[in-house]
């Protein structure tokens, strides 16, 4: 009888809003956070990402026995822990990383929906905007800790097995290991930054589907579409077009000259592609018929 009377009593705004009631309070960053880190989902992702490191070592272990040079970054992964580092980026870069954002961002509104329990967030009432500027915050902060934690596991196993030393390039290049620490941290955030594509189509098919599985694996078929064409050098300059062009784009940081220009163009082409695919989101998203 007494919440009966409470809401016969709550004071309704011309604008239909009820007193008391602020959209900032619903669907706390912190709380959202909290239950996507519990999430099997998100323990297994990270945990696999721990363990990668030591799964290259034992694989560079076994494999010492009988050495292949290629003349890459695998040759010089156990030259020190910087090189080891840049292995690991090197070697996740192209599937590893774009899926873990790709499940991150793709199955954060569909798996709401597969759920049933979509239509009742916005209910409760939580404006779309807020429901999925919420949403792609949590994924990003995710990614963010996913994309850290590799390179940061990695070089403590890479002091660890190979010590601190020079970081060396290809081509030859030698740089000292405080400033090995800083192309890391530089390739970190440019990998960050140029997988933001990946996560804005993420979240516009999340948003287009009640599938997480679909969202996810589209997205993760576009990029392997991308790399794909980008290997076809008949289609000449076209190829700097595609998304996945400048992927790797970091690795010029491992120099005493850098050359920026690789980086520069990749940070603009992701840019442009993640501000697209962002809009597109949002309109889908404030636009679509809720039902599940």
């Amino acid at each position: 009888m007494e919440e009966v009377a409470s809401h016969e009593h709550m004071e309704v705004q011309p604008d239909g809003s009820v007193t008391g009631y602020k959209a900032r309070r619903t669907l706390r960053l912190r709380v959202e956070l909290a239950r996507q880190l519990r999430r099997r989902r998100t323990q297994l992702i990270l945990g696999l990402l721990m363990l990668l490191p030591f799964i290259l070592v034992v694989a560079f272990e076994i494999g010492s026995a009988n050495p292949q040079r290629t003349g890459g970054f695998i040759d010089l992964a156990t030259a020190s822990a910087p090189n080891f580092v840049v292995t690991a980026l090197f070697v996740s870069c192209s599937f590893l990383l774009p899926m873990v954002v790709a499940i991150f961002f793709g199955d954060t509104i569909a798996s709401e929906a597969s759920w049933s329990s979509l239509k009742y967030l916005l209910a409760s009432p939580i404006p779309r905007g807020r429901v999925i500027r919420q949403k792609a915050i949590t994924s990003g902060l995710l990614s963010m800790i996913a994309l850290v934690l590799l390179p940061a596991v990695s070089l403590l196993v890479g002091v660890i097995w190979y010590g601190v030393g020079e970081a060396v390039s290809p081509t030859g290049d030698a740089v000292s290991f405080s400033d090995g620490i800083l192309a890391i941290a530089g390739s970190t955030v440019y990998i960050a930054i140029n997988l933001l594509w990946v996560a804005a189509l993420a979240l516009f098919l999340s948003a287009s589907t009640d599938a997480p599985l679909g969202a996810v694996g589209g997205t993760v078929l576009v990029a392997i579409l991308s790399q794909i064409l980008d290997q076809i050098t008949a289609l000449d300059t076209l190829r700097n077009y595609l998304p996945t062009h400048y992927a790797f784009a970091w690795s010029d940081l491992i120099s005493r000259d850098i050359d920026w220009s690789q980086m520069t163009r990749g940070t603009f082409s992701a840019l442009c592609y993640a501000a697209v695919f962002g809009f597109l989101a949002i309109r889908r998203f404030t636009r679509k018929d809720i039902t599940s």
